[in-house]
């Protein structure tokens, strides 16, 4: 029993070691170690090679994409656009064989069609190679699907023909050009299973500047993330000359190159996990910016609550009256809802109204004229006599005549005392110094009329 134990533990431990040592055939067929480049012991060197699906991943490159390489920490792989250009792709390539190091090429199919001896190159040194349209258009956010369709045809078709239309030999990865993403040119690339590829960090190299301000800005913003995809042309001079000092700063600050080749049937995909696809993933102690997504519930019922009815609705609305008018909504139903009810006004107390004889008044009613006068007054007066009235009494009496009405309404207890007394003259004085006094009149009533009359009757 023991012996049977034994026997199978060294099976299954001469299975795990096939199956290591296949994968890493298979996971590492181009890795070049520093140790292993001929003519540089202290080269660069390819750390590993990285096999991806493009159609598990269509887009990658943090310049424009959530997702990037899956790549641990100092860890970078080097891009070339725009080539191949004899004078200056056959240097680059020089360089990389000097520090042994794989690099990805995305090649113009125009160019490829000038110069197929330098597309086989890049095949023949071991590099991938991808395609950056046909002719480089920086319009591809703005063509129709037509056009897209024939730059991205066309260029692969011009980069196979320069490879005797060996398509083994080129990788399903396209750059846009100008990097000009758009809808239409994702979507077409991603139902042709090509991925799509953008960068992590540029060194601007393609701009006016000097080989050692595309030296700076690659190595600033390596460090700066620390890893991922660097964006050069190999049809520059100034790439030309900041490759060197770029490879040996990576060299001495302990970075270490990539190399990525395509999936195949022979060739699975390097074994991944879902967050190492993104720059910073996140992790369970660090919250994250961005809502959850919601997931797909499965619903047990399909049935639906009931839609409100016109008599929920607030009544007094006039829009919803008109709305409803307009629409031929039906009548009312009759819910459980409390229904909207009028507020009941408080009775309001009323005065009653005056009767029409309130404001009644009697139409024989005259004016009484009181005359007050000083002690010469009354000197003048008992020379001259009674009856003799001045003129300005008679001018009265005549206005008197004149504007009955008037004279009942100022004077109401006039005509009540002519009642009972007879009308008496009354004596005005002289001219020169008389000062007659007409005072205000109120409604009396006969007794106080006759004790006002007897308190300010003039003497005769």
């Amino acid at each position: 029993m023991i012996a049977n134990f034994l026997v199978t533990v060294r099976k299954r431990s001469r299975t795990v070691i096939g199956a290591a040592l296949l994968s890493c055939c298979f996971m590492a067929p181009q890795a070049v170690r520093a140790a292993d480049c001929p003519g540089n012991p202290n080269a660069l060197g390819t750390s590993r090679t990285l096999v991806v699906d493009p159609k598990e991943h269509p887009r990658i490159g943090t310049m424009q994409y959530p997702e990037t390489l899956p790549l641990a920490d100092h860890e970078v792989v080097l891009t070339f656009d725009d080539g191949p250009l004899p004078k200056y792709s056959n240097q680059v390539l020089a360089i990389l064989a000097s520090q042994c190091v794989k690099a990805t090429f995305f090649t113009i199919g125009s160019q490829a069609r000038f110069n197929p001896e330098g597309v086989r190159k890049l095949i023949a040194a071991g590099h991938t190679v991808g395609t950056h349209s046909q002719n480089h258009p920086l319009t591809m956010n703005k063509m129709p699907l037509e056009k897209v369709r024939q730059e991205v045809d066309d260029g692969i078709a011009s980069t196979l023909a320069a490879l005797n239309g060996d398509k083994s030999k080129l990788a399903p990865f396209f750059r846009i050009p100008g990097l000009m993403r758009a809808e239409i040119p994702e979507a077409y690339l991603a139902s042709q299973g090509i991925q799509v590829w953008s960068a992590d960090f540029p060194a601007d190299d393609w701009r006016h500047v000097s080989p050692q301000r595309v030296y700076d800005l690659a190595i600033q913003r390596i460090e700066a993330k620390r890893k991922g995809i660097l964006l050069l042309h190999d049809i520059q001079p100034r790439t030309v000359a900041a490759l060197p000092r770029i490879l040996n700063t990576l060299k001495e600050r302990g970075y270490r190159i990539v190399h990525v080749v395509p999936a195949t049937a022979d060739r699975p995909a390097t074994p991944t996990q879902p967050q190492q696809w993104f720059m910073h993933p996140p992790t369970e102690t660090v919250a994250i910016t961005r809502w959850p997504k919601i997931p797909n519930f499965v619903f047990t019922a399909a049935r639906t609550l009931p839609a409100p009815v016109f008599a929920d609705m607030d009544w007094r609305d006039a829009d919803i009256l008109d709305h409803a008018q307009r629409s031929r909504i039906a009548g009312p139903v009759r819910t459980l809802w409390p229904q909207p009810q009028l507020a009941q006004l408080a009775a309001v107390s009323t005065l009653p109204i005056p009767s029409s004889d309130v404001f009644r008044v009697p139409e024989a009613l005259d004016l009484t004229l009181l005359a007050t006068r000083s002690a010469a007054s009354r000197r003048i007066a008992a020379t001259v006599g009674p009856g003799v009235a001045g003129p300005r009494a008679q001018a009265i009496s005549a206005r008197q005549a004149k504007h009955p009405k008037q004279a009942a309404h100022q004077a109401p207890a006039a005509a009540h005392g002519r009642a009972h007394a007879a009308p008496r003259p009354v004596a005005q004085p002289n001219e020169s110094n008389a000062s007659v006094r007409v005072a205000n009149l109120k409604k009396r009533t006969p007794r106080a009329e006759a004790s006002a009359a007897a308190s300010k009757r003039v003497p005769d």
